[in-house]
């Protein structure tokens, strides 16, 4: 499998060395997950953090009564795990489900925490890209607190066009916290006024 796209993502925000690549390239660990197997599952405890390089994963909760809460969904240049569980070393949370066959890189938390102790840089690296998410988690939490339905199905629409063609419409529901009867209305309601 080919780490390039990991070292293009990482090379946005630090440079490495060719040596520091090389030692990086050493702790990386290639897997392919087909669809609809669990990279991560509830109540497990999460040993890897995981970067897409192709694919499609949902992360969820899933309450007592079997219903999914989808949290997030990560495609290729995405990170996808518990990250609370990957932290602390403690039972996840949340599953990481392949919605299509998904190719990874991943980093083993022993791995990560030496890499980070050899090549400081990546821990500044990783500090900038859990900010980002914690950001990017607020923002939402704001907006579904604040948006109607269709605002919110319009701002996933605008922002992630890559995502929605990629996942079945009663996950998109999930994950904006409607039905899929009332997604098929707001998108009803979309093509009526264009």
């Amino acid at each position: 499998m080919e780490i390039q796209p990991l070292l293009n993502y990482i090379k946005k925000e630090i440079d490495l060395t060719p040596d520091e690549e090389a030692l990086l390239t050493q702790k990386v660990i290639f897997r392919t997950y087909l669809k609809n197997q669990f990279i991560i599952q509830q109540g497990d405890v999460c040993k890897f953090q995981c970067f897409v390089i192709s694919g499609c994963t949902k992360t969820f909760y899933a309450d007592d009564d079997g219903q999914e809460h989808i949290m997030m969904f990560s495609i290729e240049d995405w990170w996808a795990s518990d990250m609370g569980s990957f932290i602390t070393q403690t039972a996840a949370d949340f599953n990481v489900q392949c919605l299509e066959k998904t190719q990874v890189a991943m980093f083993d938390y022993h791995d990560m925490e030496t890499l980070c102790k050899e090549i400081p840089k990546l821990e500044r690296f990783f500090r900038i890209i859990i900010q980002r998410g914690f950001v990017s988690l607020q923002k939402r939490l704001i907006r579904n607190f604040s948006l109607p339905a269709k605002e919110r199905y319009l701002y996933f629409r605008n922002q992630y066009p890559k995502i929605e063609q990629r996942i079945p419409q009663y996950m998109l529901a999930s994950y904006l916290g409607i039905t899929k009867e009332f997604l098929s209305k707001i998108k009803s309601q979309i093509l009526l006024e264009q």
